[in-house]
């Protein structure tokens, strides 16, 4: 016979996988299990591990033990910064997202913070800035209803922001079209950018901020922004919970040996 905590961990697995208990639902307190003559602490503490490990459920500290979003986040590389999006229209890169993955949204779901701080060295060789120098950083911490995503936080040059709405602290998006359409209306129109993409386990600080389970992975992004004459006019750093993401590139495969004969 299965032990009794394999037994309980495959009842709520069943009972997850029937819709009982949705995406983002919390799983009742151990307690509450206990008393229910679901087995002892142990028992029960045995089976939300089990359900960890597999994959259905997160547990972190606050939030208890959430069932996990079975369908990741499609998150679109080249079309998510497609400029009819935001320069004529108002949909900005985590709402591309969103709406590829047919996932609902609220532009209020992306908290920030802005202030002007003194860049890292990693900032300042991004820009091609004296270490020292400042710059702003405007933070995003990106939810989906309650659960956060990622984080992203973007760092400029003062002299390509200063008094733009990159630098307002409202939350959501810097107004229609985000940040990309705010460089555009003031002559920075980007051009290209790099995408460098990491993955780690999560800081404490960041599985906390994030809603992750000990030990769980994430993927750090950083991303420079270019205009056409290669000036860098964004460098970001993005923290996104691996579980959370599936990542999508779609692009022409480059020939490099015909485009050297012509």
């Amino acid at each position: 016979m299965a032990a009794k905590w394999r037994e309980l961990a495959d009842k709520l697995a069943e009972r997850i996988k029937a819709g009982e208990y949705a995406p983002g639902q919390q799983l009742p307190h151990i307690r509450d299990l206990v008393e229910g003559g679901e087995g002892s602490k142990s028992t029960v503490h045995a089976a939300y591990k089990a359900l960890e490990a597999e994959g259905l459920v997160t547990s972190s500290r606050g939030h208890g033990t959430v069932v996990r979003q079975q369908a990741p986040l499609k998150r679109l590389g080249i079309a998510r910064y497609d400029k009819a999006k935001w320069r004529d229209g108002d949909e900005v890169a985590f709402i591309a997202d969103r709406v590829a993955s047919g996932r609902a949204y609220k532009r209020g779901e992306q908290t920030q913070s802005v202030s002007r701080v003194t860049a890292t060295p990693l900032v300042a060789a991004a820009h091609g800035l004296p270490e020292g120098s400042d710059v702003y950083a405007r933070a995003r911490l990106v939810k989906e209803g309650d659960q956060p995503t990622h984080t992203l936080t973007s760092y400029y040059r003062p002299e390509h922001v200063e008094g733009t709405r990159i630098v307002d602290p409202t939350p959501g998006p810097a107004g229609r079209g985000g940040g990309f359409r705010v460089l555009y209306d003031a002559g920075y129109e980007i051009d290209h950018m790099r995408e460098e993409l990491f993955a780690r386990v999560a800081s404490p600080e960041e599985a906390a901020l994030l809603q992750l389970s000990s030990g769980e992975w994430v993927v750090e992004l950083h991303r420079t922004t270019y205009t056409a004459d290669g000036t860098v006019v964004e460098f970001a750093v993005g923290v996104h919970a691996a579980s959370r993401f599936a990542w999508a590139y779609d692009f022409k495969v480059p020939d490099s040996a015909r485009e050297a004969a012509q």
